[in-house]
């Protein structure tokens, strides 16, 4: 690759993964309090997947770059900023933007990567470790000895999620295809299979006094089970709706859906608490705040996966130009962990 190109993918509009373009230009120039990250690892989420169905709820108009999150290193800086930045491997998580050899970002927003942590295993614990961290430990305060259900165990969110709460001193009941389950019972997870009926009725079995967090990715009526499966004093955590993503309409349904029954649902006098999700929540806001919580957060990640309390999980690392195979393989349901793009 030219050292003075730039490689980014676009999403040109709703389109199948072979509509999506490659495009070349200019490496940017960064601003004042910006560096340049030339882009080592970016990751394929079910936010793209949904960003390129037009149903992602806050999605830019098209056509744009998708990419949620990014590890790379800092090639050049802006004015104002520590030139010490310059060669150090960073984290960024960008919402949109990542799928290109090369960004400008605030130095603000970047998260130095601990030495000793690959670029493809780092970019795993971006925006899921994040995701995970952020709903185990500020929202559903998970301690010791509580039991909690994760749907989606073996996925991008859900494989750092169960590790995490296995770390506090959670038991961890999980949904996942049978395929999964030898390695969810590895991490000491006990592992339900979401195909096979009543999932409810399952867990129950398993906990008859409910569960005291459950973390649900997928949303649509499955919802409503998720939130009867609770202990009194316990958390539902709401973090998407991929049961709605090949719906037509408009994206942002669903999730207005989702937010008129926590909002409903914590009205309720029975001890329970129901949050949806927003990992961009307060950024508006309170930026500074934000930006310390994420670096805060983030940091933490990374020190369990230096440590081994997770692991990264990657399910294939792909080049950016074969994005296309990326995105299928990512559709598939067919991997466990991230599929992880580099240069």
């Amino acid at each position: 690759m030219n050292s003075v190109e730039r490689i980014e993918i676009v999403l040109p509009g709703k389109v199948e993964p072979e509509g999506l373009e490659l495009h070349r230009g200019p490496v940017p120039v960064p601003a004042a309090g910006q560096v340049v990250v030339a882009m080592e690892a970016t990751g394929v989420s079910f936010a793209e997947q949904q960003m390129r169905r037009g149903r992602y709820y806050d999605q830019p108009p098209f056509p744009f770059v998708p990419g949620y999150d990014l590890v790379g290193t800092v090639l050049t800086v802006g004015e104002g900023v520590d030139r010490g930045l310059l060669g150090t491997r960073v984290a960024a998580l960008t919402k949109t933007g990542g799928w290109a050899s090369h960004i400008a970002l605030d130095a603000a927003d970047v998260v130095a990567v601990p030495a000793g942590i690959s670029a493809v295993d780092a970019e795993t614990a971006v925006v899921n470790g994040i995701t995970a961290w952020q709903m185990l430990h500020r929202k559903a305060r998970v301690r010791a000895g509580q039991t909690v259900l994760v749907h989606g165990a073996n996925g991008g969110v859900g494989s750092v999620l169960v590790q995490l709460a296995l770390a506090a001193g959670a038991q961890v009941i999980g949904t996942a295809s049978p395929r999964h389950h030898d390695a969810l019972r590895a991490l000491g997870v006990t592992p339900v299979d979401y195909r096979s009926g009543d999932v409810p009725a399952r867990v129950r079995a398993l906990a008859p006094g409910g569960v005291d967090a459950v973390f649900d990715h997928v949303g649509g009526e499955g919802i409503v089970g998720s939130w009867r499966l609770l202990a009194r004093g316990g958390t539902l955590v709401s973090y998407g709706s991929a049961a709605t993503r090949d719906d037509e309409g408009s994206g942002a349904s669903p999730v207005l859906k989702l937010l008129g029954r926590v909002w409903l649902w914590n009205w309720l006098p029975n001890g329970r608490s129901a949050y949806f999700f927003n990992i961009w929540a307060g950024r508006a806001y309170a930026k500074d705040r934000f930006r310390a919580r994420l670096r805060a957060d983030l940091t933490q990640v990374f020190a369990a996966l230096r440590s081994g309390e997770i692991t990264a999980k990657v399910a294939a690392e792909i080049p950016l130009a074969r994005v296309c195979e990326a995105m299928r393989l990512a559709e598939s349901g067919t991997v466990a962990g991230k599929v992880v793009l580099v240069p």
